[in-house]
């Protein structure tokens, strides 16, 4: 279902580059992000790969043990991919701390490719999750306004990720599932109109709004942050993350088994 986001030549290219750095190191998941993921891909958005790998447990015990992420940022056959890889045991420290972008990775809907732990590592992942996601999620939705502001107000994708960036974490508190496609948020939330801004910004990545669109959308964008602190204070999940001591028994259980 991921692969039809993109076209065929982008698949091809997307796994061509999978292939090389899985020779690399052992993935645990591949996620497709991006405008791709996001509901509001243009003919010339670039492929964001964002990974989780497992390092060998014997590689962690050495005297120069690393753990720093990979990243590959190239055009390959006319296609912008922008990959990046991070280390399990971070991830999972950044899942505890509220970090969506690690959170998207492990428990959403377009793995690339995907290894036969995913499967038993989510329920743990969703078993502490917390309102730590509120200030990610706000924090990141902040800058990408103070973004949009730079631009005049007039960069469709600037605005498209404030929107998508409240509404993923609205939905997150709320639910305590994952939705990262605006197209599946915005008439849930109450934000319908954004249709016109997708529809803008599928012409281009550089897609400029008209005046009259940005003065409109200057005075509604608020109502998104609003709908995300409201989304704290109503949320299903605990102020801190439990079940701790499970999702660290499955971890500890991985190092043992992969060796």
């Amino acid at each position: 279902m991921t692969d039809s986001l993109m076209t065929e030549h982008q698949t091809r290219v997307a796994h061509r580059v999978l292939d090389e750095e899985s020779a690399r190191r052992r993935h645990l998941v591949v996620s497709l992000t991006g405008a791709h993921a996001y509901g509001f891909p243009s003919p010339d958005s670039d492929l964001d790969l964002k990974c989780v790998h497992i390092t060998p447990t014997s590689h962690l015990l050495r005297l120069e043990s690393r753990t720093v992420p990979a990243e590959r940022l190239e055009v390959v056959d006319g296609v912008e991919v922008d990959y990046s890889s991070n280390e399990l045991a971070p991830v999972l420290v950044g899942v505890l701390q509220g970090n969506g972008n690690y959170v998207e990775r492990l428990l959403g809907a377009h793995a690339l490719r995907s290894s036969d732990e995913l499967d038993s590592l989510r329920p743990r992942v969703r078993g502490v999750l917390s309102r730590r996601l509120h200030r990610h999620y706000r924090g990141f939705a902040q800058g990408q306004l103070r973004e949009w502001e730079k631009t005049g107000f007039r960069s469709a994708k600037k605005l498209l990720y404030v929107l998508r960036t409240t509404l993923t974490g609205t939905h997150a508190l709320l639910t305590g599932e994952v939705e990262t496609d605006l197209t599946a948020l915005m008439d849930r939330y109450g934000f319908p109109e954004a249709g016109e801004l997708v529809v803008w910004k599928r012409r281009g990545e550089r897609s400029e709004l008209s005046e009259a669109l940005s003065e409109r959308w200057r005075g509604q964008v608020g109502r998104a942050f609003e709908r995300l602190d409201a989304a704290r204070e109503h949320s299903v999940l605990p102020e801190e993350p439990r079940d701790v001591d499970a999702l660290e028994a499955w971890l500890l259980d991985l190092r043992r088994s992969h060796w």
